[in-house]
């Protein structure tokens, strides 16, 4: 995007006037990690300064100057994306919030807690224990921040039945374009108040603010739980009986589908035997309650829905260490795909529930086509496929015709199937193209005119989700 100011001299003393030496990077200090997201397939974006922040008000400061120079500025977290979205594209300023890690505050009574952008979710959890309260939201990668899943609008694997993110975001502490600091919602659960700024803002990735506070919402910790894994002699087979047990009374915590060859990697990645080989396909459930005792009734009902519906078997897992053995197996397979081929593409489709056994055939067909790899798993529950499209030992440019041939397949598919370009990950700067596809001219006008009111300029994540040109 043409207009934007390079960092100078001028800029790195402005910076260094108000945060310490050391919080200010630039040149060879600056880590490649910061290059890049997860996705290393996207490409290595080095920004001109990294700026470590430590509050709101250095935040303010920052992004102040930034406005008034044209300076870019992109915020980043623990930089777990897979699309591009925190990597300084156009150079200038990455904002590292990772510091900004408290949890401010837990409220028993309103049942709420108040944390900083850096905190990662898997350490809040562990706050969270012995509270008799938790977070429903639960992403895959427990490495992410809670405001970086807030920002993405993260689903993960208990939405079928608590929702995503966006859910349990009731108030925030938000820094604007300009500098200005805005409080925005509390600790209430319900408001008419006008327009609902805050959850537009939840799933922005960073261009329309920086988010410096969250308070969300907690739930009563359930005090029992159960796992079920259902094997069948195809993938097809197994995501066909979803929609039966979503409408059976079950009340599933998550449904997750997963293949052979998947669980073959993870096992291989992790160096642990996964319970079941024998099958083409799983499916796995958990059921929560609050004693065993309620959740039996809900049991019995699925095991005779899912052995009447093709499942060669429904295996329990009740002690900690079978759950163990299946949930990390299951957390391990992004890690584990990655692992097994020396780069990849992922397209993060949702569609609705009674079209995902028609996109996973759809997909095995665009597999067949372009002569590629792909490994699908995913939430069933609520139709977010993640389908990863290996190189393996394709040249770099065959690799790249497949990639993209197969990429507009799958997302012309999930277009025609009434489903959306991304169902958790976002689209930082590597979907725009199948956004624009999937939503069409009127909408990107109207995206558009939000990202102008929030930042004239356009210097907040540049290049990401959409330009105001």
């Amino acid at each position: 995007m043409p207009g934007f100011k390079r960092i100078n001299k001028t800029d790195i003393a402005f910076f260094e006037s108000i945060l310490p030496k050391e919080r200010v990077l630039t040149g060879d200090s600056i880590s490649e990690d910061f290059a890049r997201d997860e996705m290393t397939e996207y490409g290595t974006f080095a920004p001109g300064a990294v700026l470590t922040v430590m509050s709101a008000r250095e935040v303010s400061d920052i992004l102040r100057y930034c406005n008034e120079q044209g300076i870019p500025v992109t915020p980043r977290g623990a930089g777990t994306g897979l699309c591009g979205g925190c990597v300084a594209i156009y150079g200038g300023v990455l904002l590292d919030v990772s510091q900004m890690k408290r949890l401010i505050e837990i409220d028993k009574v309103n049942m709420t807690a108040t944390v900083e952008p850096g905190l990662m979710l898997m350490e809040f959890q562990k706050l969270l224990e012995g509270t008799g309260l938790f977070y429903p939201p639960d992403p895959g990668e427990k490495s992410a921040t809670v405001c970086g899943n807030i920002m993405t609008n993260a689903g993960g694997m208990r939405a079928v039945r608590y929702g995503v993110t966006r859910d349990y975001v009731l108030g925030m502490e938000v820094v604007l374009a300009d500098g200005t600091i805005q409080q925005l919602g509390g600790k209430v659960v319900k408001t008419s108040s006008g327009y609902n700024l805050m959850q537009l803002l939840c799933g922005s990735e960073g261009t329309l603010c920086v988010l410096t506070r969250a308070t969300v919402k907690l739930m009563p910790e359930p005090l029992a739980n159960l796992s079920l894994l259902a094997p069948f002699d195809s993938l097809e087979e197994c995501v066909e009986v979803v929609p039966k047990v979503l409408s059976c009374g079950c009340e599933p915590t998550a449904v997750e589908f997963m293949e052979k060859e998947v669980i073959q990697a993870a096992e291989e990645y992790l160096g642990k035997q996964f319970p079941d080989k024998s099958a083409d396909a799983y499916l796995l459930l958990r059921l929560d309650g609050a004693e065993e005792s309620l959740i039996e009734p809900r049991l019995e009902a699925v095991t005779d829905l899912l052995l009447s519906s093709g499942a060669n078997d429904v295996l329990l897992a009740d002690t900690d260490e079978r759950k163990m053995s299946i949930w990390d197996a299951r957390g391990a397979f992004l890690e584990a795909i990655k692992n097994s081929t020396v780069s990849m593409d992922e397209c993060d489709v949702v569609v609705p529930r009674e079209r995902i056994a028609d996109f996973v055939r759809f997909s095995r067909r665009v597999s067949e086509e372009n002569q590629l790899r792909i490994r699908s798993f995913g939430h069933a529950g609520d139709g977010n496929l993640h389908l990863y499209l290996c190189k393996d030992d394709y040249p770099d440019e065959i690799w790249k015709e497949k990639c993209a041939a197969a990429m507009q397949q799958l997302y012309d598919a999930a277009r025609d199937m009434g489903g959306d370009v991304s169902g958790e990950h976002g689209i930082g700067h590597a979907k725009t193209k199948y956004l624009q596809e999937s939503v069409g001219d009127v909408q990107i006008a109207l995206m558009r005119g939000i990202k102008r009111a929030f930042d004239p300029r356009g210097i907040l994540n540049p290049g990401k989700v959409i330009s105001i040109q």
